[in-house]
């Protein structure tokens, strides 16, 4: 833990004098001891004052008895003088000695803080850490770590920039320079305070990495104009953009004031920055999942169920569709707010998938329930199985993020099988249709299908069919049994598609030829994992 030290004397007794917190003190002081700005505000307070008023005769640590390695560092100047004291027209104000310490600390005891607004005062206390936890609780989410962030309103780091002004100038004078890297982050002092307490709180550690996120965002109304002047002095750094309400984000000040002249800044924003009248305000206290996956393989029986909701310019054509089918039910037992579905590519609404089944995940997102057994995933398979006779689910299970991409690597060299029920205008024999079973790598060149092509980019593919093999009916019907390339328009193969599919079966038989009914038979793509049903 850091500790203050004699040369922390005058930023301590200039940081009280101008109206900031003990927190905010310790922050640009450097001092990097997480238990220290744990300790209870009126007691930080107290330790300032003590000493302030100790009288030390040498620079041995005083005060703050603390014994862990400095985490920030000060660096004595040799080559460059600190800043002259400028006037109110260009910036850093004459601050007025703490001629009777007691007296000044007593009366900015309980100020709101100048420089972090409140943030590292009244939030810290237990009562907003309960009120924290009970809107945590009452969201009833599965969790067993969390990580807290926070959102700090854009004029904050105006308000740290004239402060950490003021501490330069003054450390000038000492012979010292701060650079701004060197002060604690507000962020980071303030997670150093709450997180024990969230976790004592919640009854589970502070992680990371952890998935569940506990996020405040506070707002400072009285003060919001603050970094406007900043549009007008660097107006390079303040961008509209649709997902912003406003073009004052955190963001973009911080570049404006790395990017402004210190002179220029002065002359527009008080140095110290001026005591606000009230605390900040906590707008949101939100609670947040990070998606959960589920994947296995689905059947469709019907001819007349979509894979997705089929809908044109606003109107539904069919009540249901694969993905709401198996999703309602996802859904309802993870009590997600959202969900995205994908699947190892897709069959037309009047096309049935047979055999295992296609690969498919569902991402659940910001779910309140996340552990599932495997026997709860058993009966979460049977119970959608049980909701619809057009669909059938198999291997459903939990998976993560990174897995799912297995199911689109090397997509376009994945093998699909199909079987067709092929029409021709022509009788045929038998053996008008047996050469298709000895055709082996047919290439086929095809253009983007008219029926698809408004939502398709228009382009010649190249795909290829394995093999075939032909099943004669009657003289105007024969099954077709074929293994091709994933992403082959099987339809435009059998009928050309008026000549944008070359060749295709109507030009191998030379006759017409069309496409009555089409099964997926496998989709030949080894995951998920198969599991014991």
């Amino acid at each position: 833990m850091s500790s203050l030290t004699e040369k922390d004397r005058p930023i301590v007794q200039l940081l009280l004098n101008t109206g900031t917190c003990p927190r905010c003190i310790l922050r640009f002081c450097c001092v990097g001891s997480q238990t220290l700005y744990r300790h209870p505000y009126k007691d930080l307070m107290k330790d300032l004052k003590e000493f302030l008023k100790k009288n030390q005769e040498k620079e041995d640590t005083v005060c703050f008895d603390v014994v862990d390695p400095p985490c920030k560092r000060i660096r004595l100047e040799h080559t460059e003088e600190g800043p002259d004291d400028v006037n109110h027209n260009g910036g850093l104000q004459q601050i007025p000695s703490v001629n009777n310490e007691n007296t000044a600390v007593e009366n900015l005891a309980v100020k709101v803080c100048n420089v972090c607004l409140g943030v590292l005062q009244e939030f810290c206390e237990v009562d907003f850490v309960k009120k924290v936890c009970q809107k945590v609780n009452s969201a009833d989410y599965q969790f067993t770590s969390f990580v807290f962030s926070m959102s700090l309103p854009p004029q904050l780091s105006v308000r740290e920039h004239a402060a950490w002004l003021l501490v330069k100038q003054e450390m000038g004078n000492l012979g010292l320079s701060l650079a701004k890297d060197d002060v604690v982050q507000l962020k980071e002092a303030y997670k150093w305070i709450i997180h024990p307490q969230l976790s004592e709180e919640l009854g589970v550690p502070a992680d990371g990495k952890s998935l569940f996120e506990v996020s405040v965002v506070f707002a400072h109304p009285e003060t919001d104009k603050e970094c406007h002047f900043l549009a007008t002095a660097c107006p390079d750094c303040f961008k509209p953009a649709k997902n912003k309400q406003s073009v004052f984000t955190r963001m973009a000040v911080t570049k404006a004031l790395e990017k402004i002249k210190e002179e220029d800044f002065l002359k527009h924003f008080p140095c110290p920055p001026s005591s606000p009248k009230n605390l900040c305000v906590a707008l949101e206290i939100q609670c947040n999942n990070g998606a959960v996956f589920v994947a296995g393989r689905y059947n469709k029986y019907s001819r007349n169920l979509p894979q997705t909701p089929w809908i044109i310019d606003g109107e539904r054509k069919l009540e249901s569709s694969v993905e709401e089918l198996i999703s309602e039910h996802l859904m309802a037992e993870f009590k997600a707010d959202s969900f995205n579905f994908s699947s190892s590519g897709r069959e037309d609404v009047d096309v049935r998938t047979l055999g295992n089944g296609r690969p498919f995940a569902i991402e659940l997102v910001n779910p309140r329930r996340i552990h599932f057994t495997a026997e709860e995933m058993k009966g979460l398979q049977q119970t959608i199985n049980n909701s619809s006779d057009k669909i059938q689910v198999r291997d459903l299970q939990l998976v993560t993020r990174e897995a799912i991409g297995r199911m689109k690597e090397g997509e376009e060299e994945k093998t699909k099988t199909y079987s067709a029920l092929i029409w021709t205008d022509k009788a045929i024999q038998k053996e008008d249709i047996a050469f298709l079973d000895d055709i082996k790598e047919l290439k086929l060149d095809q253009k983007t299908p008219l029926r698809v092509l408004h939502r398709r980019p228009l382009a010649v593919r190249c795909r290829i069919i394995h093999t075939m093999k032909s099943e004669y009916i009657d003289e105007h019907h024969f099954r077709l049994h074929l293994k091709t390339q994933a992403g082959t328009y099987i339809k435009e193969f059998v009928h050309g598609d008026f000549g944008r599919t070359k060749p295709n079966i109507g030009s191998l038989l030379n006759r017409t030829a069309d496409i009555l009914e089409l099964d997926v038979e496998s989709v030949d793509v080894d995951w998920p994992p198969t599991l014991d049903n």
